[in-house]
């Protein structure tokens, strides 16, 4: 299984960084049936939007993984404490699910960095050659 572990690594980062794009070109752009209804493109929504539409692809292609995916965690533990949590104290009640996930994978992200098959190992293996 080992040798698996970095596709899978991929894998997460892609739809972890796809699922992130998709609320942000909803936000943005009126994508995927446009914004929910009582949701006006506030300060904090629209800057919201603007971190998952620039952050998203960004972690799809593992470029700046580590700083973008700890902005890209933090956004989501702001999404959820903003937006779910006064709904209720435990995400199951609050349909907050979906941002807690995101917000510990990002973390991950941020620590672990991209992983073998990105745009960072990439730079990474080129500069390596350099030295």
């Amino acid at each position: 299984m080992n040798r698996y572990a970095g596709v899978a690594h991929a894998l997460l980062r892609i739809v972890a960084g796809l699922l992130l794009f998709q609320p942000g070109a909803m936000k943005m752009f009126g994508w995927y049936g446009g914004m929910p209804p009582g949701v006006a493109l506030s300060g904090l929504v629209l800057a919201a939007g603007i971190i998952e539409i620039v952050a998203g692809p960004l972690l799809m292609l593992g470029l700046g993984t580590r700083p973008v995916a700890f902005l890209a965690s933090g956004e989501m533990a702001v999404a959820y404490f903003y937006g779910h949590f006064p709904r209720g104290f435990w995400p199951i009640q609050n349909h907050g699910e979906p941002a807690v996930l995101l917000s510990f994978i990002f973390l991950y992200l941020a620590a672990v960095g991209a992983g073998p098959y990105s745009i960072d190992a990439l730079i990474a293996r080129r500069r390596a050659g350099r030295s």
